[in-house]
């Protein structure tokens, strides 16, 4: 995989993290509470692997 491509999936992996941000905000939610959480936390992860893993590409 190149750079690009892996550029672009990250950025599609961040946008999904917004929409799940949106989500938590949603008073309804139950027990999904946890899984949102448990998503969002392995987002950031991923995006902090990627950001020191490729520190001169990490703002995209």
């Amino acid at each position: 995989m190149d750079l690009q491509t892996l550029k672009a999936r990250i950025a599609q992996v961040e946008t999904k993290r917004e929409y799940l941000l949106q989500l938590l905000e949603q008073p309804n939610l139950g027990t999904l509470r946890v899984d949102v959480n448990q998503a969002l936390e392995e987002m950031d992860d991923l995006i902090d692997e990627y950001r020191r893993t490729f520190p001169q590409t990490g703002s995209l």
